[in-house]
């Protein structure tokens, strides 16, 4: 169990979006596979998770695999989805007592019917809980996530269920993966890097970032109540100006 590290919680973000990054490079580091690193990555997620209650996050997004991840070697693509498996068989029962409810946003199509069963499986078994929200973007990628929403959109226009008329920001946000999440307070990415990769791109629109650069393996508890509690001296306007 993750050591609990108390913020002021009245201060802190509802809502925890990670950009799990460095994982290959944190094996590399180690002259191990880049497969061991995503192995170590998948056990840090759990500790993540377990940390948020006592920093009063109820919703945590985890960026596990995105569109353009397919591009990498065939090996550790497959070496992933199997890991993506394994995560879920090892993980659920715990998962479930512990009271997270897991979903999965992203586009199935592309992921095999077992991983695809597993990940129905997981979410049904959790739909009950309310402890924390565990989201894990699998597949996923921001412009894909809009692409998608705009033809179910557009789909509901051409049958006459929606007048165009009727089309907002809102209206479109009920088409995509994250119609039940809360957007983002926070979007934290490690490893080093300072770009967002095409995560949840409309979601994020007034979210506050945190780059780091600790390797996603290293990222324990401890760091995590840190960022989330630096959360709390940050002036957010959302475009107003305060007087």
């Amino acid at each position: 169990m993750a050591k609990e590290v108390q913020t002021d919680q009245a201060k802190g973000p509802e809502h925890v979006a990670i950009i799990m990054d460095g994982n290959g490079r944190w094996a590399q580091m180690r002259g191990r596979p880049r497969l061991f690193g995503h192995h170590a990555g998948a056990r840090r997620v759990r500790e993540i998770v377990e940390a948020c209650p006592a920093q009063g996050v109820k919703y945590l997004t985890v960026f596990a695999f995105s569109t353009e991840n397919w591009k990498r070697t065939q090996t550790e693509v497959a070496g992933l989805m199997k890991l993506f498996r394994r995560y879920i068989l090892r993980e659920s029962r715990d998962l479930y007592e512990s009271g997270v409810r897991v979903r999965f946003i992203g586009d199935r199509v592309r992921l095999d019917d077992k991983l695809v069963n597993l990940m129905d499986e997981l979410e049904l078994l959790t739909s009950g809980n309310d402890r924390v929200h565990l989201t894990i973007a699998l597949n996923y990628g921001g412009r894909d996530e809009v692409t998608r929403a705009a033809k179910r959109l557009a789909y509901e226009i051409e049958t006459g269920k929606l007048s165009y008329k009727d089309v907002d920001a809102e209206t479109l946000s009920r088409f995509l993966d994250t119609h039940v999440l809360p957007d983002p307070d926070l979007v934290i990415r490690t490893s080093g890097e300072a770009r967002i990769s095409n995560f949840l791109l409309w979601q994020s629109a007034y979210s506050e970032y945190e780059f780091i650069d600790t390797l996603w393996p290293d990222f324990t508890a401890e760091e995590f109540a840190r960022v989330v509690g630096s959360y709390g001296a940050r002036d957010r306007r959302f475009g107003a100006v305060k007087v």
